[in-house]
């Protein structure tokens, strides 16, 4: 393999939409550095996988460290690893604030403040997170305010960083998915999820891949939060 071949870091990937970033990096021929609480060993040799918690700095060092160790390089970090509480704000318990917020926020603060730093010696570089449709367009029977909170931060820490470093060749940017058919959602709720989008069904996990893909291709888009949600953002 050659020493250029492109790296992406991936976290919240043992499962669901982030196994399935994975495998489109990998098909796409980038070296995967792959995160997660209880992610398992690859049997592919250009797949390095590091559990942890995110929330946790040392993992995001472990992380970033074993992506220069192995490959060199890190061209892409995807944050992808997220947690989603619905329930009615008075609620929230302060063990939920800690879990949404350590995860959301903190899980993309250091690993993207680690990232960055190798993206700017190489000059170039792409961060993408994944975050809500919620954000901009909340659902009455969706409590979602920890969601709001976290990844409509994310959102607009897209846009801060995509200016901040748009001379330095990285660029920032984000999708935005509806609810999407992963194992997170049982299959008796799929009708009921559906229903949600004014299109009438969920987003596939593919969906949301293949937006990140041609985020990772667009070289003049940054800064963008790119909706993949059925309409929804749009209106009902």
């Amino acid at each position: 393999m050659s020493a250029s071949q492109k790296v992406a870091v991936i976290t919240g990937a043992s499962q669901g939409i982030g196994a399935e970033l994975v495998k489109a990096y990998r098909e796409r021929g980038y070296r995967v550095v792959a995160t997660a609480r209880n992610v398992k060993p690859s049997d592919d040799r250009d797949i390095v996988t590091v559990p942890g918690d995110i929330a946790d700095p040392e993992t995001a060092q472990r992380v970033i460290s074993a992506a220069l160790e192995n490959f060199g390089r890190i061209d892409t970090l995807v944050n992808n690893a997220g947690i989603f509480v619905a329930k009615p704000f008075t609620t929230y318990t302060a063990a939920d604030y800690a879990a949404v917020t350590g995860v959301n926020l903190s899980g993309f603060y250091f690993i993207t403040q680690l990232a960055i730093a190798e993206m700017e010696k190489q000059r170039s570089g792409h961060v993408v997170s994944i975050t809500t449709s919620l954000v901009d367009h909340a659902i009455s029977g969706v409590p979602s305010v920890l969601a709001s909170l976290t990844k409509g931060g994310l959102n607009a820490a897209t846009k801060s960083l995509a200016i901040e470093y748009a001379r330095t060749g990285i660029r920032v940017n984000a999708v935005s998915p509806g609810v999407i058919k992963s194992p997170m959602h049982p299959p008796e709720t799929h009708a009921a999820l559906s229903a949600l989008h004014p299109v009438g069904h969920m987003g596939e996990m593919r969906d949301i891949a293949d937006a990140v893909l041609y985020l990772e291709s667009a070289s003049f888009v940054t800064g963008e939060i790119l909706h993949v949600d059925g309409g929804q953002s749009a209106g009902h």
